[in-house]
């Protein structure tokens, strides 16, 4: 698939705003280059890239918001952009700084509206619901108005809300963006749950590498619209981010000294952090090392930024 993009050229001195409105003259931005990939059936595929990558548009075009400037694309074999409607009674889609639901009304006139507009069966609806809302903790804002919950709440409202016509896929974009970590576990706990249970194909786009770990086994990532990876996300974590960080608080200040197998990266106060490879040593060899020599009285192993290995996969390639 091929997205392009017509944006207007900016001219310059007075009235440029204007001139520009008028002046025919535009760039082309190829948004999405060439992209193909297949979901499988009940797959969590991670899908992430830096930002302006063209995830977003893809999940527009899948979804049916946007129309291809090229290639083709079927979802369940639909073809979104001809059939929005069809296709989005298979598909839900939430976008973590965006709602589909109502801003002045309770939650639960949201998704009494909701299942009109999707003409959800009433014992499906119910069902749903009396499944839901517990295991998202939404009891005590069924009948609150969203624009009073938290960020949190509104993010599981959200992910509840794009659930109840039971898609066979789900688009999930940065929907933990901001989001607290109890509010996270339930998210986290709830996509894994509902997948297993009902087997809903799941493309979740994030930077959060715990997002990655605790759902995806599977990762596409891609730069500027073009595909650079495709495959395991122990794989991909393998090669591209095996550098870990360990931060040792000791219970004295000390100098700072070396350890074999790691390299001292600062130091702060009573704290060191060293960095090693996962494959060349281990944490409980660095900690025995380090608590033979000194008193050791908080420890934390420090994972790489999903930022930070899809930088090198990209210096790599």
């Amino acid at each position: 698939m091929v997205k392009e993009f017509k944006i207007p050229v900016q001219k310059e001195g007075r009235f440029a705003a204007v001139r520009s409105l008028f002046s025919g003259d535009y760039i082309t931005k190829r948004a999405v280059d060439d992209l193909s990939f297949s979901l499988a059936e009940g797959e969590i595929v991670g899908f992430i890239g830096k930002n302006g990558a063209g995830k977003s548009t893809t999940i527009k075009m899948l979804s049916g918001i946007l129309q291809p400037t090229s290639g083709d694309i079927t979802v369940n074999g639909i073809r979104p952009f001809e059939k929005r409607m069809e296709n989005a009674k298979q598909v839900g889609v939430v976008f973590g700084q965006k709602t589909q639901l109502w801003w002045d009304v309770p939650l639960i006139e949201s998704y009494r509206l909701l299942r009109q507009i999707y003409k959800i069966d009433a014992a499906v609806y119910e069902k749903n619901l009396a499944r839901y809302i517990p295991m998202l903790g939404l009891e005590e804002v069924m009948n609150k108005p969203v624009r009073q919950m938290s960020l949190g709440q509104r993010v599981k409202s959200d992910i509840a809300a794009a659930l109840l016509h039971d898609p066979k896929l789900l688009f999930l974009d940065e929907p933990t963006i901001g989001v607290d970590v109890v509010s996270k576990k339930y998210l986290h706990d709830f996509i894994a749950e509902i997948n297993r249970e009902k087997g809903t194909t799941i493309l979740l786009t994030t930077h959060d590498m715990t997002d990655m770990e605790k759902l995806c086994s599977r990762v596409i990532v891609i730069d500027a619209g073009h595909l650079m990876y495709d495959g395991s996300l122990d794989n991909m974590t393998r090669k591209f981010g095996a550098t870990r960080s360990l931060m040792v608080e000791f219970e004295h200040p000390v100098a700072d000294f070396s350890v074999s197998g790691a390299e001292l990266l600062k130091s702060e106060g009573n704290r060191k952090w060293y960095m090693f490879n996962r494959f060349d040593t281990t944490p409980v060899a660095l900690i025995r090392s380090i608590g033979e020599r000194y008193a050791i009285r908080d420890l934390q192993i420090i994972e790489p930024e999903i930022e930070s290995i899809v930088r090198n996969l990209y210096e790599k390639n």
